[in-house]
């Protein structure tokens, strides 16, 4: 993408022509590097395409006019107010697109042409029929690429509940409470286990974890190697997205592991 859009609207008509040979080269520059890097991939039919515009809003229109189309993209994961002031193209395509999408966390020295190797493919849910939604893509991922399945479920009691009262706030009931809660995880997890191996998987297990979503999500890869995680997002975007937060970019901006992004379909 070349995107010069912003600058020509503030210049002059002698420096948008000079701003026009300028998008013009850095284009011809754009194909150029983009054929190296397409001669990389041995045996794979790889096709080129420079546009010019706002990178996230180009990449969401070409995945949504080609039906099937599976976006691969890097992200260095920061945060803070870094990420709020600066954006990131990344997270604009993961909010705005309704193709899938892969993030890869970039690293400092990626050897070119090195073949990803995934041992696992973690699975959060939550119960939901959301969650649940990448389940199809999953089955099909696991046979194509003979990967262990590993549905993960975090489980927690309401934020609060710890303090002190009656009833529901006594110790021993909380703790009562939260047993219960295990074990109706432990209960899901091991019907939807039994659900994959009738679809014909082999390898699948379950991890149960006490704790917030995303921060079990991401502990567990870290601690994990050679994982996909598989996630599903709606995909809310504006000042909702900063104020609630979201597991699923979350778990995109701080885990190790590539993530697949399905957008769940309304």
């Amino acid at each position: 993408m070349v995107d010069f859009t912003e600058l020509a609207r503030s210049v002059s008509a002698a420096d948008g022509l000079f701003l026009d040979r300028l998008a013009k080269d850095e284009a011809r520059r754009s194909g150029v590097y983009l054929t190296g890097i397409s001669q990389s991939f041995s045996g794979i039919a790889a096709r080129c395409l420079v546009k010019q515009g706002r990178a996230a809003d180009i990449i969401v229109e070409i995945a949504a006019a080609e039906k099937d189309t599976l976006i691969m993209m890097a992200t260095h994961g920061r945060s803070g107010l870094n990420r709020f002031f600066l954006g990131s193209v990344t997270e604009k395509v993961l909010r705005a697109t309704s193709s899938p999408l892969l993030v890869v966390r970039a690293k400092e020295k990626a050897v070119a042409g090195g073949e990803a190797i995934f041992k696992s493919l973690v699975v959060p849910l939550d119960g939901s029929e959301l969650a649940e939604s990448v389940m199809p893509s999953v089955v099909a991922l696991a046979k194509q690429l003979d990967l262990e399945v590993i549905l993960f479920r975090a489980y927690a009691v309401p934020y609060g509940a710890y303090s002190t009262g009656e009833g529901f706030y006594d110790p021993v009931n909380l703790e009562a409470f939260l047993a219960r809660l295990r074990q109706e995880t432990i209960d899901y997890l091991e019907g939807k286990t039994a659900e994959l191996k009738r679809q014909g998987l082999a390898q699948v297990s379950y991890v149960a974890k006490e704790g917030m979503s995303a921060d079990e999500i991401i502990k567990f890869a870290r601690a994990t190697p050679d994982n996909l995680i598989a996630m599903c997002s709606h995909g809310y975007s504006g000042v909702k997205r900063w104020v609630l937060g979201s597991v699923t970019e979350t778990v995109v901006r701080h885990a190790g592991d590539p993530v697949l992004v399905l957008r769940a379909q309304s």
